[in-house]
């Protein structure tokens, strides 16, 4: 038990960078960048039916040097006024930290609330986060669920359904999870499962 414990202090070390990259990568910029067809009309009614359409679609953010910090492309995406709310099909979401790290994430869908408190990716959903190089130590940490949300402005990520962790050989497995980036402390909940590799000496 001592051997899990130890492990999943060290995966806690990972797994915010990896959660922080989800923040950063927030839709809030995505909607607010798109052009609506409602911005010059007078005021109506909200609608309930989408207001905007976007197909095979790529949207990139730069820095103040010009390298390419985050992209997110999708099969469609559809912006409903009523709630204020971004939904995107065969979601990618790509982004690189100031260290250099990159981050990854994607899903079957995501829906993404316009002012980028909270985004929910749902069906096959993979968050990783590649080694700096190809020679690093440090491990590639993976994230997978059917459905994760990201609460921005706590900071926090959460799945009520079972995910799966792994770091390098490592894999963690539980019914649902908890993780505050901030403190880097993370709840695993239900059947917990996990398995160490050995390390060689």
């Amino acid at each position: 038990m001592e051997i899990i414990r130890r492990a999943l202090d060290s995966l806690a070390l990972y797994l915010p960078g990896l959660v922080m990259a989800i923040f950063a990568l927030g839709s809030w910029w995505l909607v607010r960048s798109l052009p609506t067809l409602l911005n010059d009309a007078p005021t109506k009614a909200v609608r309930q039916e989408p207001d905007y359409y976007l197909n095979q679609f790529s949207v990139q953010s730069f820095d103040n040097s010009g390298r390419l910090i985050k992209e997110v492309s999708g099969k469609r995406a559809q912006h409903f006024p009523d709630s204020d709310t971004l939904e995107i099909s065969d979601v990618v979401i790509q982004g690189v930290n100031p260290n250099g790290k990159r981050f990854n994430a994607r899903a079957d869908r995501a829906l993404a609330k316009g002012d980028g408190s909270e985004m929910t990716l749902m069906g096959d959903v993979l968050l990783t986060q590649q080694n700096p190089s190809q020679n690093s130590n440090v491990a590639r940490t993976e994230l997978r669920s059917q459905k994760i949300t990201t609460a921005a402005k706590e900071e926090r990520l959460f799945s009520d359904v079972p995910v799966e962790i792994r770091r390098g050989q490592d894999v963690f497995s539980a019914n649902s999870m908890r993780l505050n980036s901030q403190t880097g402390e993370y709840e695993l909940t239900g059947k917990v499962r996990g398995v160490i590799q050995a390390t060689k000496r």
